[in-house]
């Protein structure tokens, strides 16, 4: 099926399987099928969370300033409504977008109709098959949601091990994820998917009955070592990954006196326990930014299988 020049594969679509922000995403597709709907326009005119957060250009941020190789291709799993495609498709040669949600699909096709370069697969990713290897695997806001969606008594792992088969030799996995000791969480945002207060620092204390959950920086690492990935770095969005402002790193730490960001849940209330720009302050001060950022963005290249008798499981 063709949308504009873009190739829309609707092969592998299960109706039962769907992800969804709920009936507003028929609305946002009605704006990306009127060509003449301005999509910033369209937030200035609309201050619901979702029309923010999948029209947003500075959810762009989050990979605009990465070094892609020259005629690369990318694989993009859990595009959502093409935040990102648009970018990774001046950046590649090639782009293949997996979706699960047929209308997120029929989104991404709609609003990047002029892609040439851009193929989009609505499915489940464990399920599509696909007959060739990437440059990079693009993995934003997807890995927690592997407990609902993979069939495995590690779906994290094996979710992962799936993604580096994926890769060419020496490809990179590029993925942001929310770190469950995000500052955020400690002053009193609510966890972003269960909705629950501290649900993370409690280490999710009804997982794996709601079968999402984030990981800690040292959790994240183990578990991405463990399933074969090598030369590990991580970045810090700020003042989170949907939309970063800046992105530090460990070689690149925010400075003291930096302007705190306060986070707002956009999508439900919070409270707040503490001043988060004077603790911010404090943890620079001592070099833990790193540790309670409220978010990462990992890069890693594919490595051999990690010896598992050397590496410390994930509790």
């Amino acid at each position: 099926m063709k949308i504009g020049k873009v190739d829309l594969n609707l092969d592998f679509m299960d109706d039962d399987l769907q992800y969804s922000d709920g009936d507003i995403e028929e609305e946002i597709l009605s704006i990306v099928q009127d060509n003449a709907v301005d999509l910033e326009r369209a937030i200035e005119q609309d201050n619901r969370w979702p029309i923010l957060y999948h029209f947003s250009p500075d959810r762009e941020n989050l990979l605009e300033w990465y070094p892609f190789a020259e005629d690369c291709s990318i694989l993009e799993i859990g595009a959502g409504c093409g935040a990102l495609t648009g970018l990774l498709c001046k950046k590649a040669r090639h782009v293949t977008s997996i979706e699960l949600s047929y209308r997120r699909a029929l989104i991404i096709a709609y609003r990047h109709q002029d892609k040439s370069n851009l193929q989009v697969i609505t499915g489940d990713i464990n399920k599509i098959r696909l007959d060739k290897k990437f440059d990079y695997v693009s993995l934003i806001g997807v890995l927690e949601y592997a407990g609902k969606y993979t069939d495995d008594p590690d779906p994290h792992l094996a979710f992962l091990k799936k993604i580096h088969g994926y890769l060419k030799n020496s490809g990179v996995l590029l993925l942001a994820i929310e770190n469950k000791f995000g500052l955020k969480y400690w002053s009193g945002s609510r966890e972003d998917h269960t909705g629950r207060l501290f649900d993370g620092i409690e280490d999710y204390p009804n997982y794996p009955e709601n079968k999402i959950r984030t990981f800690s920086r040292d959790e994240l690492e183990r578990l991405l070592r463990r399933a074969g990935f090598t030369n590990l770095n991580f970045y810090y969005p700020f003042p989170d990954y949907k939309l970063p402002i800046y992105i530090f790193s460990d070689d690149y730490l925010p400075p003291r006196g930096l302007q705190y960001q306060f986070v707002e849940n956009y999508d439900q209330d919070r409270i707040l326990l503490f001043n988060e720009d004077r603790v911010l302050q404090n943890l620079i001060r001592d070099g833990k930014f790193g540790y309670f950022a409220n978010s990462f963005l990992v890069t890693c290249q594919k490595g051999g299988e990690a010896n598992e008798s050397d590496i410390c499981q994930v509790q």
